[in-house]
């Protein structure tokens, strides 16, 4: 199984442990996955859950994230 199937299943796991921080960072990483492939809708979408959960935890990461979408025009 490839790398995507891998993460899959991390974000998996970590929904089903209520881990925010991990799923904070695993759907960042399916956002940069995303941007690499050229799928601007798909990073959208796994921003905007990286962004979410960065918040929930109190992640000084959010505010990249936030920077992040409003590059991909998705947050003002």
């Amino acid at each position: 199984m490839g790398g995507a199937d891998a993460l899959d299943r991390a974000l998996l796991t970590a929904h089903a442990a209520g881990d925010g921080a991990a799923l904070a960072r695993l759907y960042a990483q399916a956002a940069d996955q995303a941007e690499a492939e050229g799928q601007e809708a798909r990073a959208g979408f796994y921003l905007t859950h990286a962004y979410v959960f960065a918040l929930e935890q109190g992640d000084a990461a959010a505010g990249v994230l936030h920077a992040r979408l409003k590059a991909l025009g998705r947050e003002e």
